[in-house]
């Protein structure tokens, strides 16, 4: 009787832990994926990073990873295609029951987020993942996933400001505050494997710097 019952307890105990392993491994699997399909593209404020993935996705097959955000949605933007907009309220309960990999409260006190679904949403895609993230989300996403490569755009801070400036003409005080977290955030540029240039005028040039990159780690991206 006490035999069976200690056969019964090392047969539960070896399901549990193979099982735990199996979960495990597939995790594992998982990060992988992720790292070796999708591309972190990121740069400050008036960096041009929109405008040169856009340019990318005219010579190579592209999947834009999804932010989830608590901002308020812009003349033009759609939901599930620019952000998933939703609620501060509902932002924070997703938060407590971790559906977000990484997530920031940034200069306009405002949530981004990047859900696991979504992640592996644009790694089974087929196509190359561009993810694009602040510096804060960079440091994340290479805690999680190692081997991701990121690729940091920037300009020249008068050039930024310049283009804020002419983005933001009547709101000095969110220029102010993007300036600052921008000096902040160009001191941990050692997060990037890639750095590129955006300098007026030279769009087509940081593009084509990009893209050689991407076609030179990725060897599987379609023409």
């Amino acid at each position: 009787m006490i035999t069976d019952y200690c056969f019964l307890i090392l047969s539960v105990l070896f399901f549990y832990y193979r099982f735990k392993l199996i979960f495990y491994q597939m995790k594992l699997k998982d990060k992988q994926l992720i790292a070796e399909n999708i591309v972190i593209i990121s740069g400050p404020s008036g960096a041009g990073e929109d405008t040169i993935i856009s340019e990318l996705n005219k010579q190579i097959k592209l999947e834009k990873i999804i932010t989830t955000t608590t901002r308020e949605k812009r003349v033009g933007e759609k939901n599930a295609k620019d952000y998933y907009f939703i609620s501060d309220k509902e932002f924070k309960e997703n938060i407590k029951k971790g559906v977000f990999v990484e997530y920031a409260c940034e200069y306009n006190d405002n949530y981004y987020g990047v859900s696991e679904k979504e992640l592996l949403r644009v790694a089974n895609s087929k196509k190359l993942g561009i993810w694009k993230i602040e510096y804060k989300g960079v440091m994340t996403a290479k805690k999680l996933f190692p081997h991701i490569k990121a690729i940091l755009i920037k300009a020249p801070l008068s050039e930024l400001e310049k283009r804020l400036k002419n983005r933001d003409k009547n709101n000095q005080k969110h220029i102010k505050e993007r300036m600052s977290y921008t000096k902040e955030w160009l001191k941990h540029q050692e997060i990037y494997d890639f750095k590129v240039i955006n300098k007026n005028g030279c769009l087509s040039k940081a593009t084509t710097k990009i893209l050689n990159y991407l076609k030179k780690i990725k060897k599987s991206i379609d023409k």
